[in-house]
């Protein structure tokens, strides 16, 4: 999978130099931010420590990850209260989270949580089951590219989690290894989120922060780039997979 990621990325950056060739200016560098308290860095290396710990813990409640970023965030602002920064300078720091990609993203995940539990994607899957009709190829190709439709515009965890024991079934009703679909799955849902802006929570963030400092980016701006990177590393993956595991 390292070489369909790496062939992938290769094939994007070409589509992307062809896309901006036209684009030129002057690269104005930025001073270098001094570092004054490296208590925060600490902070986010130790949340990176304890989700990934977190990830191996069996039958974990859903809110484990969220109170770890909860509590790690509560102890710097306590701390920065007990170095004297004052209730203004705390609450500052509150003001500087960026609200609206927040309440995004929480809207995003109640909308894909309510698409899930209506069914929408397991009827989905199974329709892309039912019209593979025993072919590999056709199946194969109809998870990459309908994963693909699908991550644009829902969240790709939810989908993924939802299409996996699904595709392992169509596997097992076809009696082929399951690898080939496993990965067409990854391949379509991982890179489709690539291609409009709230199809990858990274996506929104990145938009977000882009917005607070001044810079809009429309839907239209974001497609005009995100669907040939997507198209060029998708295809790629699509075809580097078939060979590699069919």
């Amino acid at each position: 999978m390292f070489w369909v990621v790496q062939a992938g990325a290769v094939a994007a950056t070409a589509i992307l130099y062809w896309t901006l060739r036209s684009t030129k200016g002057e690269i104005q560098p930025q001073a270098r931010t001094t570092v004054e308290d490296r208590f925060p860095g600490l902070l986010l290396i130790l949340m990176i420590v304890l989700l990934i710990l977190a990830s191996f813990i069996p039958e974990k409640p859903a809110i484990t990850n969220g109170l770890i970023c909860v509590v790690l965030f509560a102890v710097g602002l306590l701390r920065d209260l007990a170095r004297g920064g004052g209730l203004k300078r705390t609450w500052k720091t509150v003001l500087d989270i960026d609200f609206f990609t927040l309440f995004l993203l929480m809207g995003l995940f109640v909308v894909v949580g309510g698409l899930t539990q209506a069914g929408v994607i397991e009827r989905f899957a199974a329709f892309i089951a039912r019209t593979g009709q025993g072919n590999v190829f056709v199946v194969y190709t109809m998870i990459v590219w309908m994963s693909v439709l699908i991550s644009a515009f829902v969240d790709n965890i939810p989908y993924v989690a939802t299409m996996l024991p699904v595709v392992g079934g169509v596997a097992s009703i076809m009696s082929v290894e399951p690898n080939l679909l496993y990965f067409g799955l990854l391949c379509g849902a991982t890179l489709g989120g690539n291609l409009t802006p709230i199809g990858a929570s990274a996506n929104i963030t990145g938009i977000g922060l882009l917005r607070k400092e001044g810079y809009e980016v429309s839907a239209g701006q974001f497609m005009r780039l995100g669907i040939p990177f997507t198209l060029a590393a998708v295809t790629t993956g699509y075809i580097l997979v078939w060979l590699l595991w069919s």
